[in-house]
């Protein structure tokens, strides 16, 4: 059993410019941190986690599996809705049904939606266990029709047309309905209308010209495996090179680049390659490159070993990586998805943006990094920079608001700012940089955090309280003292000792607010120190 059968069965931005005066909200775009990583909060939309087919206002709604996602022309969310077997819209705040019966016509004997394939007004049509989804700029939704093996299309006037397959399982090419697929996953349109398929488990990538003739473009695998004594089971296979010779293990999302040219989730191989079209090679820009197929797998495995690691991309890993989509920046963010996190592809290096990097899967909001998602299928991202997750496990969908700062933010590139959520904080005198550290004057900063502020007589020793818990710093130390709420002390170092300059006593910027539990950022871009909270606000 392969593990795209497994999941179903189990299931059923460029950095910112700072101006020498005045930022705007306006002119903000995805923030990132020093180590490469997205600024960002996760929050639920849509779905109240029940298994379910409910719409109406969004935060009561239900999905089962939602799988795919894609951005209309008006930033409107389309969903794969594949355990209900529709095509949902998030619009104003409310879920409706876009393709597809509104509520299941068909049930098995456990009362589990059914699906069909049936072509027709949008209203009527039907399909089974819809999954990829891409919009075109003339407006027609495109879906990879997993369990009917087709290719269907919802037109701007609302008519559902098979483009290609026609519900049998198969490696054939040909024209419409004659060519045949085996659950495809992926899917992505040109400006041209040349569709691309991610025929998974075929393991090859198809393509479908304007007038509907389908064919495939890299090789075909032929290696087989004992998946248990007896049981002889197809499986997919890995090289680079040139295109036609190329070979893919389950491949799923696909997205292309303003060249069109094509990046694609190798999910069984635990990589994302790209398809360059103008030198007609395949290569691996993310996951381990540089191994022979023999290498890669275990005697009898279907699959590359999956693992989780950030960093350089040829070295990076993975763990059954589906959907994607880029950025204005031309960065690829991952739905990683039995890793649990959403991960970031950009100028070959790998990060993780939302999600456990211990790959615990949970339903928890709040600052990318201790946010939870469970096996997230897919990403979309809008034309504000908005990322949305189809979080599977949780039959939710979820929002990732890149972090903003403060309209009109005050200060020339040099200077170094602090902001504390949506304000910046004022200081009489400037924060500075020492040995590496952002150092606030400290009355100013524990007073805008809510700490109580007390110096002993001769200045040297500093208490600061909040909360019945106390914390003593003493210049021209690194050592503190640590009084709990129970009573018990306790000790512990700086990493920069507390000073006096110009009648201000300095303190680590850092350390204050983690003292706090509050998360600290630093944009190198713009001298900028972010504090947020971070006390989760559950789903």
């Amino acid at each position: 059993m392969t593990l795209l059968q497994k999941l179903a069965l189990t299931f059923s931005a460029a950095i910112i410019g700072f101006s020498t005066n005045v930022a705007s909200a306006a002119d903000v775009t995805t923030l990132y941190n020093d180590k490469g990583n997205i600024i960002a909060k996760i929050s639920r939309i849509a779905g109240n986690g029940i298994y379910g087919e409910q719409e109406g206002v969004a935060s009561t709604s239900s999905f089962r599996q939602p799988t795919a996602l894609a951005v209309g022309a008006k930033d409107d969310l389309f969903i794969s809705d594949t355990g209900n077997h529709k095509i949902s819209i998030f619009s104003s705040d409310n879920i409706s049904t876009y393709a597809g019966p509104s509520s299941s016509l068909l049930r098995d004997s456990g009362g589990q939606p059914l699906g069909a394939l049936l072509d027709g007004n949008k209203g009527t049509a039907l399909f089974q266990a819809p999954s990829a989804l891409a919009y075109s700029t003339d407006k027609i939704l495109y879906i990879a029709d997993s369990g009917n093996n087709a290719i269907r299309k919802v037109s701007s006037t609302g008519e559902v047309v098979t483009i290609a397959g026609n519900g049998r399982i198969g490696d054939s090419d040909g024209k419409g309905t004659a060519a045949l697929f085996n659950h495809p996953q992926g899917i992505a349109v040109t400006k041209s209308g040349i569709v691309y398929v991610a025929d998974t488990l075929n393991h090859v990538i198809r393509k479908i010209m304007p007038d509907g003739t389908t064919s495939t473009i890299t090789a075909a695998s032929d290696r087989v495996v004992e998946n248990h004594p007896g049981f002889v089971l197809a499986a997919g296979d890995y090289k680079d090179g040139p295109i036609h010779m190329a070979l893919f293990n389950e491949p799923t999302g696909l997205a292309l680049d303003k060249s069109e040219n094509l990046y694609v989730s190798d999910s069984g191989n635990q990589r994302i390659r790209y398809i360059d079209f103008s030198t007609h090679q395949v290569t691996t820009v993310a996951g381990e490159s540089k191994v022979a197929r023999f290498s890669i797998y275990s005697k009898n495995a279907l699959y590359a070993p999956g693992n989780y690691k950030d960093g350089a991309s040829q070295s990076a890993a993975f763990h059954f990586p589906r959907g994607i989509t880029l950025d204005k920046s031309g960065g690829l963010l991952i739905a990683d998805s039995l890793n649990n996190v959403i991960r970031y592809l950009k100028n070959g290096i790998v990060t993780t943006v939302a999600g456990s990097q211990t790959g615990e899967a949970g339903a928890r909001n709040g600052l990318e990094k201790i946010a939870l998602f469970n096996a997230p299928q897919d990403v979309a991202i809008t034309s504000d920079g908005t990322i949305y997750v189809a979080d599977m496990g949780n039959n939710i969908i979820r929002k990732i608001d890149p972090y903003a700062l403060p309209a009109n933010i005050i200060g020339n590139k040099s200077e170094i700012k602090i902001a504390f959520e949506n304000r910046q904080l004022k200081f009489d005198t400037s924060p500075e940089m020492n040995t590496g550290r952002v150092m606030v004057p400290v009355r100013q900063i524990a007073e805008a955090l809510g700490f109580e502020i007390t110096f002993s007589s001769d200045g040297k020793t500093i208490n600061l309280e909040k909360d019945n818990r106390s914390t003593q710093l003493n210049l021209g130390s690194k050592n503190i003292k640590i009084k709990e709420i129970d009573g018990t002390e306790r000790t512990k170092e700086v990493d920069t000792v507390p000073y006096v300059k110009k009648n201000r006593t300095y303190v680590s910027l850092r350390f204050i607010a983690e003292e706090l539990g509050i998360d600290v950022q630093w944009i190198p871009a713009s001298r900028t120190a972010i504090l947020r909270n971070t006390i989760n606000d559950g789903l």
